[in-house]
């Protein structure tokens, strides 16, 4: 499939550091994160990617301990971002970086970049505070309302990126280095972060705030049953406007980055919908060209194949009206 947009593609800027999530000795991988000019588009062109939607890789500001110090860090990036946006302006567009350890900063610099900048959204990795630290802080608490009632209002999604989990919360990955990141405690980190901003009534008080998660959904569509049930036989006093099950499938969008199982494709199709699915790459953590050939042979018919890699996004971003 050609003209595809894949929306969850990494980069950093000067001043910037992958940190954690950034493999050692991994040079290539640096310049590709840095590259916005040669090997990326590339890239894209040789795997049949129009426009790509470029995001901060974490844990980027979110590990700040300082607001204001998030605060100009995200400024700084969001505009070298548009820098990069506005010379390629029919091959990138941006979701901006924004501090949550103050919402209402927060909320200013998402509508700035998308009135200022038309980025489509905000690109948020996972909880704020420092790995090292004794807490993280997570965005079903109702201080953070005004970050998600401005998304609602400006009618854009916010990306749910993984981070590593505080190291105090890491026992059970003792011994066990190659899965506390991607290969496992990515997706549980922010698997649980969003059931959280489910049960702790996000969506009830922002009926129209859409969330994207990567990685065909962080698990979350293959739970959806037993996550309804058990929670409905034992709510431990939590009450929700409507079924668990529906907030996953009116209220979240899943991508295809770093997930390239056929099977797996199918199986969220079947409990979300193919409206609820977009392409993605997760470049350059993985090959783009090698996400692009999985979905354009995935057995997935033409017209849910469009939608996924081009349609959807299209109508979720609002591309052609910013």
């Amino acid at each position: 499939m050609q003209d595809k947009i894949a929306i969850e593609e990494h980069v950093i800027t000067a001043g910037f550091s992958a940190g954690a999530s950034m493999p050692p000795n991994e040079v290539e991988l640096a310049e590709r994160m840095v590259d916005t000019e040669e090997l990326r588009l590339s890239e894209m062109d040789a795997s049949g990617v129009e426009l790509s939607v470029l995001s901060l890789t974490c844990p980027g500001v979110q590990a700040e301990t300082d607001p204001q110090a998030a605060l100009d860090r995200a400024v700084r990036f969001n505009d070298r971002l548009a820098e990069v946006v506005a010379r390629h302006p029919e091959r990138y567009r941006g979701f901006a970086a924004v501090p949550l350890q103050d919402p209402e900063a927060a909320a200013d610099e998402l509508a700035r970049c998308v009135d200022r900048h038309g980025f489509l959204g905000a690109m948020v990795n996972g909880f704020t505070g420092a790995e090292d630290g004794d807490r993280a802080t997570y965005y079903d608490h109702p201080r953070f309302d005004p970050f998600w009632a401005r998304a609602a209002d400006l009618g854009v999604p916010v990306y749910l990126h993984p981070r590593e989990a505080l190291v105090s919360q890491r026992l059970a990955y003792e011994g066990y280095e190659e899965i506390v990141r991607a290969a496992w405690g990515f997706g549980v980190e922010t698997g649980t972060h969003a059931i959280r901003l489910i049960l702790g009534g996000v969506f009830d008080r922002h009926p129209r705030v859409q969330l994207i998660l990567g990685h065909l959904g962080e698990t979350l569509p293959f739970a959806i049953w037993r996550l309804e049930h058990r929670v409905g036989l034992r709510p431990y006093g939590k009450t929700l406007e409507r079924p668990i099950s529906s907030y996953l499938r009116e209220n979240f969008y899943v991508t295809t980055s770093g997930n390239f199982s056929s099977r797996a494709l199918v199986a969220t199709i079947a409990e979300l919908g193919a409206d609820r699915v977009l392409f993605a790459a997760d470049y350059p953590y993985e090959s783009m060209r090698q996400a692009a050939e999985w979905f354009d042979a995935a057995p997935v018919n033409p017209t849910d194949l469009a939608r996924i890699g081009r349609q959807n996004a299209e109508r979720v971003l609002g591309i052609n009206g910013r």
